[in-house]
């Protein structure tokens, strides 16, 4: 019999708003322990909340830049559980009439466009975190309060691939709002998969198991695989599914048994008595719709008609709100013409530059002028793509322009006739079987005679100029 998952995804995303939901706490990370605490984010008897209005807008945001209903009429409510990070023993969500519902986002996976619905966007405070020793359990408040959005999706992912194409799009979304950094090792952004098999064909949704504990979306995909083929072993071996929460553990790579959870847990809900409803205009909604800046989805048809670019480098610019930003002023630095030679700098060795130190494109602290510089130096064949990059690296870490560069370092590319003539004679006399095949119509030979030919010229020979040369001398 097979099986196919059925995979719904509960994602928080930490609101970048300078106090807490319901105070005047700060949010700021990394403050000593419980140095950002106060009677209502710790539930003192008589304090009461009163909501950050920048939060509520932010989920508005959210919810329409998902494709949600935005409700006129919305309110809190208490949730109730007991745990030690939870000073309130209760912590302040939305139940049954959250800001926004019913949206969806479109994502592509192999090519394949899908739609994940979007069951609701609410908010909720956070809970403080535990801090646990060899000996003690020590608790930090100073993130009790901090305001959440919750994005729950409906169970329409069913492959691992699919969960972090969600994810990442998703990300991608919310930072382009800049309404959270996303920061997952800070907890900015965190989520809980729910996952259950089912006979492929069914309608029914099997017995599901909550997943938490995964800090990444490298960790999330691996989660997900391994307790499909968990879940897989155990109906195929005709045994059953418990439900439960279970947590990743990243260094075994398994999922671990945290808690049983046979039957839903009752969390008491109530209307929050110390908040009103809250009423949305329809002019606040269109205000805040207005102020939406051009999202991914439209972003990536704009630039491939723009700039002339293929859809898979429009894509990678356009994932990031800063780097797509940052394209754009090299392409308009770079001035008329094919786009193409920067486009493919950027998705390449700036890229490539970016990621190993950890940063975004604008971060290497590159100007785009700097960089065009750069590119026309290559266009121009005063020098090679190769010493090209080693000039790029050298750039970011002296902070150095170009031209200064090349000069210092003697990488002008050499394209004097007379000289390289002298190095493909030496070449051809060395690599006679390669020559020949390239005579008898193996045209890819010639390409490792440029090898050499770059070689004995320490890599300052134009390429372009030396096969000419060498197809000159083998015709």
């Amino acid at each position: 019999m097979d099986y196919e998952a059925v995979i719904g995804l509960e994602v928080h995303v930490q609101l970048k708003t300078k106090t807490k939901a319901f105070c005047g706490c700060s949010t700021e990370f990394g403050r000593p322990a419980n140095s950002q605490a106060c009677p209502v984010c710790l539930g003192f008897p008589g304090s009461l909340p009163v909501l950050n209005q920048a939060a509520l807008e932010f989920a508005i945001k959210a919810g329409l830049a998902l494709n949600c209903r935005v409700w006129e009429f919305t309110k809190f409510d208490r949730k109730h559980y007991y745990y030690p990070d939870l000073p309130k023993n209760y912590q302040i969500s939305q139940y049954d009439q959250p800001v926004a519902t019913n949206g969806f986002l479109d994502i592509e996976v192999s090519a394949k466009p899908k739609r994940i619905r979007i069951k609701r966007v609410h908010l909720e405070e956070d809970a403080g975190k535990l801090i646990h020793q060899e000996s003690v359990s020590l608790v930090d408040y100073n993130r009790a309060g901090v305001p959440l959005l919750e994005i729950v999706s409906e169970p329409d992912i069913h492959s691992p691939e699919e969960a972090r194409a969600y994810l990442t799009d998703l990300k991608s979304i919310v930072e382009y709002l800049e309404i959270s950094d996303c920061d997952m090792e800070k907890g900015s952004l965190r989520c809980d998969a729910n996952i259950s098999l089912r006979e492929k064909g069914a309608n029914t949704l099997g017995v599901k198991a909550e997943i938490k504990n995964m800090n990444s979306f490298k960790g999330v995909k691996d989660a997900l695989t391994f307790e499909i083929e968990r879940q897989n072993r155990l109906l195929k071996g005709g045994e059953i599914v418990i439900q439960e929460t279970r947590l990743w553990d990243a260094h075994a790579m398994k999922t671990i048994s945290m808690r049983s959870k046979e039957e839903a847990m009752d969390y008491r809900y109530f209307p929050e008595p110390d908040l009103p409803p809250f009423l949305i205009s329809r002019e606040k909604v269109a205000f805040i719709k207005s102020s939406i800046p051009e999202l991914p989805q439209e972003k990536v048809p704009r630039l491939m008609k723009d700039y002339a670019l293929f859809e898979v480098e429009a894509k990678i610019l356009a994932s990031s709100k800063d780097n797509a930003a940052y394209a754009e002023k090299c392409f308009l630095a770079y001035g008329a013409g094919n786009k193409k030679i920067v486009a493919n700098w950027l998705v390449g060795a700036m890229f490539s530059e970016a990621n190993s130190r950890g940063l975004g494109l604008s971060g290497l602290r590159i100007s785009p002028e700097a960089l065009i510089s750069l590119i026309k130096f290559v266009e121009g064949g005063q020098i090679s793509n190769l010493a090209a990059k080693f000039v790029l690296t050298e750039m970011i870490d002296s902070k150095k322009p170009a031209a200064e560069i090349i000069k210092e370092k003697n990488l002008g590319q050499i394209s004097d006739v007379d000289a390289l003539e002298k190095h493909a004679e030496d070449v051809i006399k060395e690599n006679l079987k390669v020559a020949e095949d390239y005579r008898q119509g193996k045209a890819n030979a010639i390409m490792f005679l440029v090898g050499q030919v770059m070689k004995k010229s320490a890599g300052k020979a134009n390429p372009k100029v030396v096969q000419e040369i060498l197809k000159k001398k083998l015709s």
